[in-house]
């Protein structure tokens, strides 16, 4: 066992897709291409001028540019050579000779095209280089990921719509997650305010200072102690600590008063308290779902741009059986349903992978959600390709997982915080009615008055009071009635406890089960990958031979295919099961170093 703390983890975790990777493509490429360049480009359409016998001979595509050699030649081909093998094609007033090459052994049946020209006068030598390879048209700025560069209708056609992208790898998606995100600073500034009401309960006890000044004015009818009625013009002035008062009465508004019940003085701070604990352990369960709502959209991510590269590359088998399929049928040596069979197929992986693309692009928006990012500008992955890792180890028991995880998960402890502030609130409405309400004031300043509009006679002035008062509410029926609203919370508090305990077994034991069944499905579906690349060379090699037919190719690229997506699957549903039982454990300070499963 190595022990980490929960930064170590996340730096341990960008292993993801480093050592020990297995590509998920044959050719694979670095993660970002700053020039995309395509070793084999597509040869436009034969021109109408030429001949009807070359143009049903030589495919639309070809494999390689060759250069192009200007000799003056005759129109006419030599004797003795197949006629429907050679073309005229006039280009700017220049009449240019094609000439079918055949293909070298060992190589895939493809046509080659070398141009001689000639013209009705002297011969023009024009010195031509050689042919370099084509360029897909690519912006500077957009960064590209393996083998997601479109063939055929999709080329030069980025798989980002914007000229920028976010460059992450998984490291760095989870050490974003911090105080600055929504989610994560609204739980925080929750446990601040929980602080600050535990600061308020704990002076609860201590006066507030009124201060400041008041003035009175009476005119006309004024019934006097004695119980006459007498009619007077009076006024009174006071300031100083407390205000308000008119006559021989104490200073309504002390300056210095506490008013509180004595209860509420005592239990508030502890359920404040217990209040602080449950925010603090729910703002640590919202960093926790966070990073594992983080891990699993980066992996998604992942998925998108992985699963493009597999049918990047079915795209290519499959055009290449289009071709070889093509080929034959119009050299008579196959059916043209066998060729038009395949090229609808090929349609159908063009249609996967505009849906592919669709998946970046979604996958890319929900991460830059997680993350408080940008959603107009699309995140690219710098992981390479998906690995299986490993951050939990299974060498433990699934009973040994879930105490831990009982112990570890803050959801768990914000639930027995809970339990208990709902414990010292019953406290609080149990002694209410035996402990008093306590009010002390004491005001000073200075005071004085007169008759009509005069006003004199003012001096110092000192009023102190001190009240205990005892309540029962409602002849005792609203002090049970509280009790009762208070015990109810308890019990309420209790069986959510009860509630997230079987919450968090059920995580770990489905997320540890989960590991095991896709771990073995990541050998079984490695096993079928190759099968499938087996049955593949193999049923080409038989169809180059004319011995196969193409449907049986077919059917091993479309198997091949699926096994691929369907290994790429399991790598990225066992890699979100960890990250499952990670969370579900409560990202535990002691884990295994995250290791590649021998791949």
């Amino acid at each position: 066992m190595i022990t980490l703390d929960l930064m170590g983890l996340v730096g341990l975790m960008g292993l993801t897709g480093c050592a020990g990777n297995q590509y998920l493509t044959q050719n694979p490429t670095p993660t970002r291409l700053d020039h995309a360049v395509a070793t084999s480009a597509p040869v436009a359409p034969i021109s109408k001028t030429v001949d009807a016998g070359l143009a049903e001979s030589v495919p639309a595509v070809s494999e390689e540019v060759r250069p192009v050699n200007h000799q003056k030649v005759s129109v006419k081909p030599s004797g003795g050579e197949d006629p429907s093998r050679h073309g005229t094609l006039t280009i700017d007033g220049r009449q240019y000779e094609l000439k079918l090459v055949e293909s070298k052994p060992n190589e895939i049946a493809t046509a080659d095209l070398s141009l001689t020209a000639f013209e009705d006068g002297p011969v023009v030598n024009v010195p031509v280089e050689p042919a370099a390879p084509m360029a897909f048209p690519i912006d500077e700025d957009v960064q590209y990921f393996e083998g997601a560069i479109p063939q055929g209708d999709f080329a030069g056609q980025p798989m980002t719509s914007t000229s920028h992208s976010i460059d992450l790898n998984l490291p760095s998606a989870l050490a974003m997650v911090g105080g600055q995100h929504p989610v994560v600073g609204f739980a925080q500034w929750r446990v601040q305010e929980a602080y600050a009401q535990l600061a308020r309960a704990e002076v609860l006890w201590l006066p507030s200072i009124q201060a400041g000044f008041g003035f009175h004015r009476h005119d006309g009818n004024y019934q006097a102690s004695d119980g006459t009625i007498v009619d007077i013009n009076r006024n009174s002035f006071q300031y100083g600590l407390g205000t308000g008062a008119t006559g021989a009465g104490t200073t309504p508004r002390p300056g210095l008063v506490a008013q509180f019940h004595l209860a509420d003085a005592i239990f508030l701070p502890e359920i404040a308290e217990r209040t602080v604990s449950a925010r603090h352990h729910a703002a640590a369960a919202a960093m926790n779902e966070q990073l594992r709502s983080t891990a699993v959209a980066y992996t998604e991510l992942v998925n998108a741009y992985q699963d493009a590269s597999i049918l990047e590359s079915s795209r290519q088998r499959t055009a290449e059986l289009f071709k070889i399929t093509n080929d034959f049928a119009k050299a008579g040596e196959g059916l043209q349903a066998d060729a038009d069979r395949i090229n609808t197929e090929l349609a159908m992986v063009d249609n996967r992978m505009i849906a592919a693309r669709e998946r970046i692009a979604v996958a890319s928006a929900r991460l830059a959600q997680t993350l408080s990012l940008d959603g107009a500008t699309p995140i690219q992955p710098l992981d390479v390709t998906a690995v299986p890792i490993d951050l939990v180890s299974l060498e433990m028991d699934k009973a040994s997982l879930i105490s831990t995880g009982l112990n570890s998960r803050p959801e768990l402890k914000e639930s027995k915080s809970l339990v208990a502030a709902a414990c010292e609130a019953y406290r609080r409405e149990k002694y209410a009615p035996f402990v008093p309400s306590v009010l002390l004031g004491f005001s000073t300043g200075g005071f004085g008055g007169g008759l009509g509009n005069n006003l004199d006679n003012v001096d110092g002035r000192y009023d102190l009071d001190a009240v205990m008062t005892w309540e029962v509410r409602n002849l005792g029926f609203g002090e049970r009635a509280a009790r009762r609203e208070s015990s109810a919370r308890v019990q309420q508090a209790r069986f959510e406890k009860l509630r997230v305990m079987d919450q968090v077994a059920r995580e770990i034991s489905e997320a540890y089960s989960q590991i095991q069944f896709r771990r073995e499905q990541i050998v079984v579906t490695e096993r079928a990958i190759g099968s499938a690349e087996d049955s593949y060379n193999r049923n080409l090699e038989r169809i180059r031979d004319g011995q196969g037919l193409p449907l049986e190719v077919l059917q091993s690229v479309q198997a091949l295919e699926t096994a691929r997506r369907a290994y790429l699957q399991a790598i990225i549903d066992h890699n979100q099961a960890q990250f499952q039982l990670q969370w579900a454990l409560g990202w535990p300070v002691t884990a295994p170093a995250p290791t590649a499963m021998g791949m």
